[in-house]
């Protein structure tokens, strides 16, 4: 059992108290990228003086250091005690929606009972039918001496009463069908009905309650709120990224995917995202300056575990993976306020809601990298100009009006510049080969000094418009004086070290249609005799 208690005035509640049982209504709701706040709305009438309110219909797993109560004017709250063991028992009320669900339901059960009536009504006169041509028969085969006339007699009247009961058969068999089917449609109108009455009913029987003394000052109805933080619930924007290359800019439709699980139905409620996290740190990590000394050098002798420098890769391993526990959004809080009321479910569904269109201007660029791909991709470099914050989330991306997949959209502070990928333009064809590798001493390679490329980039082009292209590529860099790498471009590289990345290299192209773009890149490395040359993996 939990009893836990938290006294917000030091008058305790009058044995005399009026006791008022009610329940609550979540009102709103402020949703959170992790967690949600819920507000609820508790209304009951009393008279003027003390009285102890029971809250029936708390989540189980309340916790009380997470309630805020805020009064209505001519409310003041005393004392509260909160329990999700042993609790009161409580009256549930029933909403009109599930007060009209019941009676659907018990409608569909009554159309079922007589549509069983009517098709059980049919197979009987089925059954009375063929037992009466069965006993006619019996009768038509007795034996014993029988007058000519009486048999004549009594064989027309068997085939009169034989005629009759086949078509009583007949006639049933005929009207079983649509029996059968009034009884399947009934049924399945009463498991439709059932399930109505099951989506607004809540799954589970467990509750809190919370008690508390109120003092009111005058009679008739009364509100108070309850505010409580859960954990189960989260939002997410949601992007479809428009390109018009044209117009240089990228239309955002923003939209905001809400789900939660916090045991209970959120029904017509005011909804609010925010991009607060209060369930991060409120405070910034504390400094403790190290206390450094000397002493005599002690000799150690090392186990062969730790032979080979491995203490410092395991000490660099436990930064990494400590400085990936803190994840922040940065810029300023933004908070959304949803227009209308919205339902959102249980564990059941994930609520989309239309945000807004935001366009942003673009400078659009297709991008080649011929040591890796067959085609140029057209990015999009774009500012943010929205003057808020956009979050990160999945985004659906259009060029010029034709879908051409996906991606994830990073965190774009105010004026900040982001790119996004629009697909490849299978028209822009690339290449990379190497004509001419020599290597100086064309002995063994362990005794090599000098190594040279030679590469051809091309860019064929073979749409019908000119385009604007980013060629990429890369070379070497060394950090050791004996190691010198040079190179050598036609045409001479636009940027070198693009984007602070050493060795990264590009060039603008402007590459007309039907036309193809070379670029001859030469590469020389060159160290000391009697050393090898380490190539990084990715070169």
């Amino acid at each position: 059992m939990r009893l836990a208690a938290v006294f917000l005035c030091l008058t305790a509640v009058p044995l005399w108290a009026e006791t008022i049982v009610t329940d609550s209504k979540i009102s709103a709701v402020t949703v959170y990228p992790a967690g949600a706040s819920v507000t609820r709305v508790v209304r009951f009438d009393a008279g003027a003086g003390a009285h102890e309110i029971v809250i029936t219909d708390l989540p189980p797993d309340t916790e009380p250091q997470a309630l805020r109560l805020t009064p209505a004017e001519g409310v003041q709250i005393g004392a509260w005690v909160l329990r999700s063991d042993r609790v009161i028992p409580r009256d549930l009320q029933k909403s009109p929606a599930q007060i009209a669900a019941e009676a659907a339901l018990e409608a569909a059960q009554d159309a079922t009972v007589a549509a069983q009536v009517n098709r059980d009504g049919v197979a009987a006169r089925m059954t009375a039918a063929q037992a009466q041509i069965d006993y006619l028969s019996r009768l038509g085969a007795g034996e014993g001496k029988v007058e000519a006339e009486a048999l004549q007699a009594t064989g027309r009247m068997i085939s009169a009463e034989v005629l009759t009961a086949s078509q009583a058969l007949l006639a049933a068999r005929l009207d079983l069908p649509a029996m059968d089917r009034a009884l399947t449609r009934a049924r399945e109108a009463q498991d439709n009905a059932q399930a109505a009455l099951d989506a607004l009913t809540q799954p589970g029987e467990e509750y809190a309650t919370l008690s508390l003394s109120v003092v009111t000052s005058a009679e008739g109805p009364q509100q108070l709120e309850v505010t409580q933080m859960v954990q189960n619930a989260a939002w997410s924007p949601l992007y479809d990224a428009a390109l018009d290359r044209a117009a240089g800019q990228v239309t955002l439709d923003r939209s905001l995917l809400v789900s939660q699980s916090s045991g209970e139905d959120w029904t017509d409620v005011a909804l609010t995202l925010s991009t607060a996290q209060p369930g991060n740190r409120a405070e910034p990590s504390g400094l403790r300056p190290p206390l450094h000394r000397i002493e005599d050098p002690v000799p150690v002798e090392l186990d062969d575990r730790f032979a080979g420098g491995m203490a410092e890769p395991m000490a660099e391993s436990m930064v990494v993976a400590a400085s990936k526990m803190s994840v922040q959004f940065q810029g300023d809080i933004v908070s959304y306020a949803y227009p209308g009321l919205v339902d959102i479910a249980d564990g059941v569904e994930n609520l989309r809601l239309p945000l807004d269109r935001v366009t942003l201007p673009a400078q659009v660029q297709a991008r080649a990298v011929p040591r890796y791909d067959e085609t140029a991709f057209v990015m999009a470099k774009l500012t943010n100009t929205s003057g808020e914050v956009l979050l990160p989330g999945p985004v659906f991306l259009t060029r010029d009006g034709a879908f051409v997949g996906e991606a994830e959209f990073a965190t774009v502070a105010p004026g900040a510049v982001a790119t996004l990928g629009f697909g490849a333009v299978e028209g822009l064809r690339l290449k990379r080969l190497v004509p001419a590798r020599a290597q100086g001493d064309r002995g063994l390679f362990t005794k090599s000094n000098q190594f040279e490329e030679t590469a051809v980039l091309s860019v064929e082009n073979l749409t019908a418009e000119a385009w604007d292209i980013r060629l990429m590529d890369m070379v070497p860099y060394s950090e050791q004086e004996d190691l010198v790498i040079t190179y050598i471009a036609d045409p001479p590289v636009t940027d070198g070290d693009v984007e602070g990345t050493r060795g990264l290299l590009a060039w603008n192209l402007a590459v007309k249609a039907g036309a193809t773009q070379k670029v001859t890149l030469t590469t020389r490395q060159s160290w000391p005799e009697g050393k090898d040359l380490h190539q990084g993996g990715s070169y």
